[in-house]
């Protein structure tokens, strides 16, 4: 697998050490008359205007209420997001656990006037104040959508019965067609991966320690990066292009790979035997928050956005399209799309047993010392080039 020198520079431009000395933009105190644009920087899927699915298109009046035009810069890993946002230009990014606290320490984001919020208190109370975007009690973004990353595999290659665990993806093994996994599988492109294989360790591993997937110390990081090396000789193709990852499932032979429910919902959708789960040692997971950047270039539109991004037609849309749960919980009844059962079949009663993206540390508490994100990008860089 090669990987690219843009690649390479735009994962350790996304690890910022933190700085225990925050500074804060002053916030808008009243939203104006729109700029004339917003530009976005988002997971693939989130942003949607009808191009894929007619369907779901929750941009096209946004731009016609507001004369805000909606500009998307469809980013594949928290570290591309992070990078983008340090880079400038954007106004807001839809960034996950383990980007949001990078970005509030490395002073890229600026503080929401929750105030200008309009339906912020129809938010869930769980995601309101969120350790990820919640800093001494001031808001530096609007929750916008949560769920679980899902084992996506082949129905055809697993008999019908989904896998039972993630060993599929990190232990060489015959599947049930008979046929060995190697070059079958894949694995997501971002050193936040190494969380997974610190799930998968908690679980086989008692010995270990592990109680939490982002605090390793170095005994327990060791056992994890060996783990990756292990899968690394497995692996097809490390994904981080959604549609990539859809295409190497139809076309080149993968059957199983930790996933979004975006991709399965798209191939299901299909008609392609494709199918997801959440395996027995658990799964992570990802809160996402709509943060601005604190030179916001159009700023009005900005807050008209974050408005927009939470109304409950929005965020029901987005709920099916992307089979993951609203922010707005309102949304959960009443969409046609998304169903009155959707955010129960999506996880809703699940939050707490997942393992949210957040950016790991060197002070994890309690007097340990932790392996902190920097280590992490380097030695993951390192994994995927086999050593």
């Amino acid at each position: 697998m090669k990987i690219s020198l843009l690649r390479v520079l735009s994962i350790i431009l996304g690890s910022i050490i933190f700085s225990a000395n925050l500074s804060f933009a002053a916030t808008l105190s009243k939203i104006g008359a729109g700029e004339g644009e917003v530009g976005i920087v988002a997971w693939a899927g989130y942003i949607e205007r009808g191009d894929t699915d007619k369907n779901f298109d929750w941009v096209t009046d946004f731009e016609k209420e507001t004369g805000c035009k909606v500009k998307v810069k469809t980013a594949a890993t928290s570290d591309e997001m992070v990078a983008l946002m340090n880079a400038g230009g954007f106004d807001l990014v839809t960034a996950s656990g383990d980007a949001s606290l990078r970005l509030i320490a490395g002073k890229q984001v600026q503080e929401i006037n929750t105030g200008l919020i309009n339906l912020w208190g129809k938010l869930d109370k769980r995601l309101q104040n969120a350790k990820w975007h919640t800093v001494k009690g001031r808001h530096y973004g609007v929750p916008y959508m949560w769920g679980s990353n899902v084992l996506m595999y082949n129905k055809d290659a697993f008999k019908g019965s989904p896998p039972t665990s993630w060993n599929v993806v990190f232990e060489k093994m015959n599947l049930p067609d008979g046929k060995s996994n190697k070059g079958r599988v894949q694995a997501f492109d971002g050193p936040i991966h190494i969380a997974d294989g610190a799930l998968y360790l908690k679980y086989h591993r008692p010995e270990l320690k592990i109680q939490d997937p982002y605090e390793l110390d170095e005994a327990q990081y060791k056992a994890v990066l060996d783990i990756l090396r292990q899968q690394r000789k497995l692996v097809h193709r490390y994904w981080h292009n959604a549609f990539i990852q859809m295409d190497d499932f139809v076309n080149e032979g993968v059957v199983a790979s930790g996933s979004w429910p975006f991709q399965v919902n798209i191939l299901a959708s299909q008609k392609h035997p494709i199918g997801s789960t959440i395996p027995v040692e658990g799964a992570t997971g990802w809160a996402d928050t709509t943060m601005m950047h604190v030179n916001a270039p159009n700023p009005n539109c900005a807050y008209k956005w974050l408005n927009h991004s939470i109304n409950p037609k929005l965020q029901g849309d987005l709920g099916a399209w992307f089979g993951a749960v609203p922010s707005n919980l309102s949304a959960c009844k009443g969409n046609k799309l998304l169903g009155d059962n959707g955010c129960a079949v999506n996880g809703l009663g699940n939050f707490d047993r997942i393992s949210f993206w957040r950016t790991p540390v060197s002070n994890c508490g309690g007097g340990r010392t932790c392996v902190p994100y920097y280590r992490w990008v380097t030695d993951y860089i390192a994994v995927l080039g086999g050593r």
